[in-house]
Parts: structure tokens; sequence; C-alpha cells
């Protein structure tokens, strides 16, 4: 019983910033979000909120679901969203200016390096005015992390660590347009050890990537040679 109630109130105590979840419920997580926010919001007067939800209801989007939420929020505020088994993430921000204070589609990029947008280009882009928008497309510090496959207690430890890295990313963002600089987010120490574990990713699907087209130029020459 005292440990339940601990735990229920360590939960609260740090829940300010972590404002709705149904996903990690770690009150450890919840202290480190809140120790950001809490930060970000002393220093700009900007509050940011982590959303994290099982599961959207009635056919509505993650940006309809922050939508509502915002209906009960004191403006200057941003809202990270996310939705774990609709596979959706938005990030939400009141006034709108405050959207020149982040860079949203970096922050959401699929792609975590830039080995990854070339990746996504071979495979995906149908005209060159894809291959340009894809190929800018990188920097991501959310999906690239929670796309990953996972078992068991894996996968919510990938939620937590691809949500804090947005979060991070996104408050580092914010209080650098405003001339600050958090000492309790992630750091460019966590982002350069990040980006080396995209880049071996990265790099080996490029390498199977690459080794898939020699093997079927190569059997399709051979096949050509076989009917002349």
């Amino acid at each position: 019983m005292a440990l339940t109630l601990t735990l229920f109130f360590s939960t609260t105590l740090f829940a300010e910033y972590l404002y709705k979840d149904e996903v990690v419920s770690n009150p450890d997580f919840a202290e480190q979000i809140d120790a950001i926010g809490e930060e970000l919001y002393e220093t700009t007067g900007i509050s940011l909120y982590l959303v994290m939800i099982r599961e959207l209801e009635n056919n509505q989007t993650i940006a309809e679901y922050e939508l509502d939420l915002a209906k009960d929020l004191k403006e200057p505020f941003v809202i990270l969203g996310f939705s774990e088994l609709d596979k959706q993430v938005d990030i939400l921000a009141h006034p709108a200016s405050l959207y020149n204070d982040f860079d949203k589609k970096q922050i959401l990029s699929p792609n975590g390096t830039f080995i990854g947008a070339v990746v996504s280009t071979i495979m995906f882009a149908r005209s060159f005015d894809e291959m340009k928008e894809l190929m800018s497309n990188y920097g991501g510090t959310i999906l690239p992390v929670i796309s990953q496959k996972a078992k068991d207690k894996d996968i919510t430890s990938k939620y937590s660590v691809g949500l804090f890295n947005g979060y991070s990313d996104t408050a580092e963002q914010i209080a650098a347009s405003k001339g600050v600089e958090l000492k309790k987010a992630a750091g460019s120490g966590s982002k350069d050890f990040i980006n080396i574990l995209r880049l071996v990713f990265y790099g080996t699907i490029l390498y199977a990537l690459l080794m898939y087209i020699k093997q079927k130029y190569f059997r399709k020459k051979r096949e050509n040679e076989q009917t002349e």
C-alpha cells in the first residue's frame, strides 16, 4: 500500500508537463520530462506538454485530439502528441507564431540522418521534386527511434527514448530561439551519440539496398545472356 501511494504521488508530482501518459507510465521518465518543461517555462514563459495516449477514438486524428486539449490550456504553449496504436505523432503550437521557434518538419522527419534521407529517396522518390523534398527531410528525433522493431519491455523503452528525444529537441529549439540554453535537456553529446547509432543503422540498410540492386542487376543480365 505504501509503495503504491509513493508511486502515485511521485507520478503526480512530476506530471505537469507530461500532460497525459497511457504508454510509458514510469515516474523517472515523468520526472525527466517535467524537469525540462519546468526549466523551459521558467526561462521562456512557454509551456511544452507531452501527451502519450494508447489509442484515439471515433476516427479522430492526433492533431484533432491536440486541438481538444488546447481548449483547456493557457497560451503560449506547445503540445507534442503521440498515439501508440494509431502510430500518429504531431506537434501543435498556440499561438501559431510559435512554429517559428522550432522546426516541426525536422523533428517529425522519419529520417534520422542524411543517409536515411538518401535511402528514402532511392526507395520512394517518383519525381525530381519528390527527390528534392526527401533529400532535404532528415534530422528526425522521434520517428527513427519509435519505428524500430522491438519486443516486450523494449517496446516501452523505445517509446521512452523516442518521445524524450523529441520533447528535448523541441524544448532546446524553443529555448535557443529565445537566446536561452537549457541545462536539463538532452544536450549535444546525447544527440551525437544517437546520430552515430543512426548512422550505423542506416548505413547497414543502404548497404543491403545496394547489394539487392546489384544482385537484381546481375540476375537480369544473366537472364538476358541466356536468352541470346
